[in-house]
């Protein structure tokens, strides 16, 4: 974009929400755009953002943002990291062949350094393969986001790792952000080195909540979430190749406690008690989803594209699939859900 477009004037009352950001390495960047358009809107005031992976990222920058300047502060400065992501990626080998170049591929099928990593990552792990190499996204981290300020931050942070001894999940919240947090909150088994915290090892978040659903219901009073997604919950066909079936089944877990979750939401709707305020919150959740097709169509690959052409394209897709959300179910937020989770419970 050249040119940011003018702010929209409050044209309604308030309404106050929730942000599930989902992670996706690269494919974040498409988060990026959902929330520079949402934060065009006076009327959306944002209370707190649960995420996961490059979802955190996202959720951690957007507080940082709207602390130090406001909602146009958390514009310039969500596209100040992914600007330093993409200037940090410049000189790696994770980089398009030529001959998706020149057919206009986003992916990486035909990178050489990609495909030396992908066969390296089955045979070897981080630990067999240690170069002492810091994580790029260490130092972008720590000069995109005043950790400092984050607790007096505006917006209410639930960031998810995975307990690499428990399985479990924890959920990091302002106090508590660090750097190692969020790149726990990323860290992918096969390429990092479990990130330790207070004596403990964490990986990507996306195994135990994708992002978690529980903290924006029971520590929130906003009734609406909005749900940002980057995996696809329904792909068609059948994986056949090495490469497409693992794609697949990390969709499939990155996608499985976010669905029980909503599972969950859609069965206390029919049995909550009304005098639990609890259970009664849960049952009067709205529940709503930003996607796109896009997203369905660019192979697993690309989520480890940072050139920024690709980058802004994809922040140009977010933009353009919250306007759509924004046209089809912005007069529904605070009043009704436009996900129907009760499906997923047929599903079930």
């Amino acid at each position: 974009m050249a040119q940011r477009p003018a702010r929209r004037a409050a044209t309604r009352a308030p309404i106050l929400v929730d942000l599930a950001l989902q992670g996706g390495g690269s494919h974040g960047a498409f988060t990026w755009g959902v929330l520079d358009r949402l934060l065009e809107e006076e009327w959306l005031v944002i209370e707190a953002a649960s995420g996961t992976s490059a979802g955190a990222m996202n959720a951690a920058v957007l507080a940082h943002g709207l602390a130090i300047g406001g909602r146009e502060g958390a514009q310039d400065a969500l596209a100040a990291f992914w600007r330093r992501v993409s200037e940090a990626a410049a000189l790696s080998p994770l980089r398009r062949g030529p001959l998706d170049v020149l057919l206009g591929r986003w992916s990486l099928d035909h990178s050489p350094g990609y495909l030396a990593m992908d066969i390296a990552t089955r045979v070897f792990s981080p630990y067999d393969l240690d170069f002492g190499l810091p994580n790029p996204l260490a130092a972008i981290l720590a000069e995109a986001v005043d950790f400092a300020r984050l607790p007096q931050a505006p917006v209410k942070l639930f960031i998810t790792a995975t307990n690499v001894h428990t399985g479990r999940p924890r959920v990091f919240r302002n106090a508590d952000l660090s750097p190692e947090a969020l790149l726990a909150s990323a860290c992918l088994p096969m390429m990092f080195q479990a990130v330790e915290i207070d004596g403990q090892a964490y990986w990507d978040g996306g195994y135990s909540g994708n992002p978690t659903m529980t903290p924006l219901i029971d520590e929130c009073v906003s009734d609406d979430t909005i749900i940002v997604g980057i995996n696809p919950v329904e792909r068609p066909g059948i994986p056949k190749s090495a490469r497409d079936i693992l794609n697949r089944l990390n969709e499939v877990a990155f996608n499985a406690v976010l669905l029980k979750e909503l599972q969950m939401m859609a069965l206390l709707r029919s049995v909550a008690d009304p005098g639990n305020e609890r259970t009664a919150h849960w049952a009067r959740m709205r529940v709503h989803l930003v996607r796109s097709g896009l997203l369905l169509e660019l192979g697993a690959s690309s989520k480890l594209n940072a050139e920024w052409e690709f980058l802004t394209m994809l922040r140009d897709e977010g933009r353009r699939a919250a306007d759509a959300f924004l046209a089809e179910h912005g007069e529904a937020l605070g009043t009704r859900s436009t996900l129907p989770i009760e499906y997923l419970l047929q599903k079930a």
